[in-house]
């Protein structure tokens, strides 16, 4: 609290007004508390509590508050304004390098969660995403359950050997928030509409799709057309062929390999019916849609994802954060 007589507002007498602010820095610069000042100044309590909300009203008293050094409110709020967005946490860059932003996000992300998650949530998490392995193997096991159900939305991405990294998300965050895990034992992208509709018709991988819509939560990562270095060691799902033709399409990213253009349209190729996983309406149906994203790599992806509402919530870092304020 600061204290400032210089307020243009009408004002009461000038003895009035030295009482005020006398019992304004009794109160809030000296810590005394209100019996102790209505005893030293002869005046009953209730008229010290009278003449303290007055000095807010008037203006004597501000309150201000200041953020501390490695938060960022003015930026979240920026990029929330922007973009529409229910909430925005950003945590501060701590390198240059991906692994070093990805640690950093990750954290952030797993604060986040630890936070707000409830023990009613049902959480779909996508199959693979950087962002996501180090966000889950940051949070840390809760006493008390804080999800219901932690749900596959989409089959294992890159070679067989690989797709475990699904079963890891999905099992790792069940085991910190105490759920109950659903595996979606298939691959996320299979060679034909005949077979996707195959798989989904058994009788397990359709008592997961269900559950699909009934998610109250989404944790995602964003893709963009320039694969992440670990998912170029595990074999790109998406051939380079179907990834030049995405391009010549328009699309510049994706959400659980639904692709999309720079305005956040979705972009329409024989792929989407070979995606064993939640559809479109389904992704944008779920309450609260949560993006672990961030580096250079990802800015153009992420902007479009946020301009085209594929997400809600964005944890991020700084230097992408002023990045998509650019």
């Amino acid at each position: 609290m600061t204290s400032d007589s210089s307020s243009t507002a009408i004002r009461p007498g000038n003895e009035r007004l030295s009482l005020m602010t006398k019992v304004a820095r009794l109160y809030h610069e000296q810590g005394v508390r209100q019996p102790e000042i209505a005893d030293r100044l002869n005046l009953s309590q209730s008229r010290v509590s009278r003449l303290l909300k007055e000095a807010v009203t008037l203006g004597i008293v501000r309150t201000v508050v200041v953020s501390p050094l490695g938060t960022f409110t003015d930026l979240e709020d920026g990029v929330r304004e922007r973009f529409g967005l229910r909430d925005v946490v950003i945590a501060e860059s701590s390198g240059d390098d991906e692994a070093s932003t990805l640690s950093t996000i990750g954290s952030a992300a797993a604060s986040y969660l630890e936070t707000t998650l409830r023990a009613s949530d049902r959480v779909g998490i996508s199959s693979w995403s950087s962002s996501l392995l180090a966000t889950v193997d940051a949070m840390m096991p809760r006493p008390q359950r804080a999800a219901s159900t932690i749900v596959q939305v989409i089959g294992g991405v890159g070679n067989p050997s690989v797709q475990v990294k699904a079963t890891h998300l999905t099992e790792r965050l069940a085991s910190v928030t105490g759920a109950e895990p659903l595996f979606l034992a298939a691959p996320g992208v299979v060679s034909s509409k005949v077979v996707r509709d195959s798989l989904i018709a058994d009788p397990y991988i359709a008592s997961v799709a269900e559950m699909w819509a009934r998610l109250t939560v989404l944790l995602v990562g964003v893709g963009s057309l320039q694969p992440s270095p670990l998912l170029k060691d595990s074999g790109n799902t998406v051939s380079d062929a179907e990834m030049a033709h995405l391009r010549e399409l328009g699309a510049v990213g994706d959400v659980c390999l639904r692709f999309f253009d720079a305005d956040g349209q979705l972009v329409h190729s024989s792929l989407d019916d070979r995606v064993l996983g939640l559809s479109v309406d389904e992704l944008r149906a779920v309450p609260r849609r949560i993006g672990v994203a961030g580096g250079a790599r990802k800015v153009e992806a992420l902007r479009a994802a946020l301009h085209g509402g594929w997400l809600d919530v964005l944890v991020t870092d700084d230097r992408t954060a002023r990045s998509l304020l650019d």
